[in-house]
């Protein structure tokens, strides 16, 4: 993992895109007990600043980081892959 890139904010235009994805698919969970609905708004509510980016995508399981992986355009995936991997 590439500590200093992982705790580097990215530009904003990946942030969102990132933060834009996750809301998508935390709203396929079932709701029953406001858990998504908990998570989104806490995502809603976090700004472009140091590891936020990395912090959405590690709210979800292996699964559905893939899914959340899958769902992002080409740039985006590098800065997760660098962050991740070095």
């Amino acid at each position: 993992m590439s500590i200093e890139l992982y705790y580097t904010a990215p530009s904003n235009a990946v942030f969102e895109e990132i933060k834009q994805e996750a809301i998508k698919l935390w709203q396929t969970y079932d709701d029953e007990f406001k858990y998504a609905t908990q998570k989104i708004n806490l995502i809603k509510d976090l700004e472009n600043i140091g590891d936020n980016y990395m912090y959405i995508y590690a709210m979800f399981d292996h699964n559905n980081q893939a899914k959340l992986y899958d769902a992002l355009r080409p740039r985006t995936q590098k800065r997760i892959r660098e962050a991740l991997m070095g």
